[in-house]
């Protein structure tokens, strides 16, 4: 009996599953596979097909999107919502921490950067310590918990930091004595240390490993938490983003991962990377940086708004970032900036907040442009994109529709209502709890 239930539910699975949807009539921007107008069918949570004409399939959801714009969904390579803490300023090597662990997935955040086009940001541990902690690649998928909002399967990244941050100049933890380190020589002694730590560890377990295989007997090294992230580092199984903003400390990490064998997948903000764009090409690193920030601290003095543009020209892979809830939210208009300052090509721009970001943070075989077999991960926009004028319209992530601007605006009065129904009971229980209890007659 059991048996056949099982069997009715497996028959019933197809007729469960969520129906093909289908945009039509769009001005669709591939990014790597050219623009036109047409369609682009959606299957099971994937792209299944898109061009001028396609064949709609029966019982598929049609959204026309005649006269509006589709391209791949934002993706942010450095941001900080959703996560209840984001540095462990207490030590300077902090690997062992993990962004995952203190994920929100209610922070609202998340809903407007999903408003702005957003669908997948990396979520990183922030730059008070030269090794800091592990990063978590999330999808803005607004009403889910912790575990699906994880971007699932996607490379696992280790934040690095150089510059005045990380040497916590002025002890602000007020440790005694001071945390090490105070200066930026501290700071590459540091990560140098950590990686030769990393490698004598490495080594070790390698040791023990080839003992145990000619049948010896041996004892396993002590497992250690913090250097178990570098030696993967080590052994190409996990990304480097290095925090960093002037050229001799992006020439000093780049040789330091030179010399200990691994690469630099994007150097953070980079904002004098166009001061030392052969030597980032040279070394096949990325660069994320922003559009137009600077004079906010001493060491972003020498900043120009043609970074991005130099950069790129130069054959570095460059994307932008936001490092700010409020900035997310309209990264299409960080991307057309780069237009105007450099002379970029619109799609290479948008080319950087999408492909570009995706190949940084090792995921571009899943997103970043409207490809075959590709997450359904999709920005519908009523104008171009790169016009200031453009609104987000509505947001697919996974095949499945997470912003609509139509739906948002008539649900806002239900919800104001439910806010004030809510206030109001929460007013009256405060009052009943602050009335004073009556004494037995």
């Amino acid at each position: 009996m059991r048996r056949a239930g099982v069997l009715l539910m497996a028959a019933l699975l197809p007729a469960l599953a969520a129906p093909p949807v289908v945009i039509r009539n769009a001005n669709v921007i591939t990014i790597t596979k050219g623009n036109f107008k047409g369609s682009v069918l959606l299957r099971d949570g994937k792209i299944e097909a898109f061009g001028e004409k396609i064949v709609i399939p029966s019982g598929a959801e049609i959204i026309d999107a005649a006269g509006q714009y589709v391209m791949p969904g934002i993706i942010d390579p450095h941001s900080h919502i959703a996560s209840e803490s984001v540095n462990e300023g207490s030590i300077s090597v902090s690997s062992m921490v993990t962004i995952e662990d203190v994920l929100n997935p209610e922070d609202i955040a998340i809903y407007r950067a999903l408003a702005g086009g957003v669908t997948t940001a990396a979520i990183m541990h922030g730059s008070a310590n030269a090794v800091g902690g592990q990063s978590a690649v999330i999808k803005m998928r607004w009403g889910k918990n912790a575990a699906g909002i994880l971007f699932g399967n996607a490379k696992p990244i280790l934040k690095l930091a150089l510059g005045e941050n990380p040497k916590r100049r002025g002890n602000p933890t007020g440790q005694t004595p001071p945390r090490y380190p105070a200066s930026r020589m501290g700071v590459e002694d540091v990560i140098r240390q950590a990686f030769t730590e990393a490698r004598n560890y490495r080594d070790a377990w390698r040791e023990y490993e080839a003992k145990v295989k000619r049948g010896e007997r041996a004892l396993p090294p002590r497992k250690d938490l913090k250097l178990e992230p570098l030696v993967e580092v080590l052994e190409g199984k996990r990304l480097v983003h290095a925090h960093c903003y002037r050229a001799d400390e992006i020439l000093m990490i780049l040789r330091l991962a030179d010399e200990f064998g691994f690469r630099i997948h994007a150097l953070v903000h980079a904002l004098e990377g166009y001061k030392v764009a052969k030597e980032i090409a040279a070394h096949n690193a990325g660069a994320t940086t922003f559009s137009d920030w600077w004079a906010y601290k001493m060491e972003v003095a020498d900043a120009i708004p043609y970074n991005a543009a130099l950069m790129f020209k130069k054959g570095v892979q460059v994307s932008l970032n936001s490092d700010d809830a409020e900035l997310m939210r309209r990264l299409n208009l960080e991307a057309a900036k780069v237009v105007k300052y450099g002379g970029v090509s619109e799609n290479d721009a948008l080319a950087m907040i999408t492909i570009m970001p995706a190949r940084q943070l090792g995921i571009e075989d899943r997103v970043g442009s409207i490809e075959i077999g590709k997450d359904a991960d999709l920005v519908i926009f009523d104008r171009h994109p790169l016009s200031s004028y453009a609104k987000v319209q509505k947001v697919i992530i996974d095949g499945e529709v997470y912003f609509d601007r139509d739906r948002d605006a008539t649900e806002r009065t239900a919800r104001e209502r439910e806010k004030k129904a809510l206030i109001e009971k929460a007013r009256e229980r405060q009052k009943q709890s602050a009335a004073p209890a009556r004494r037995p007659s």
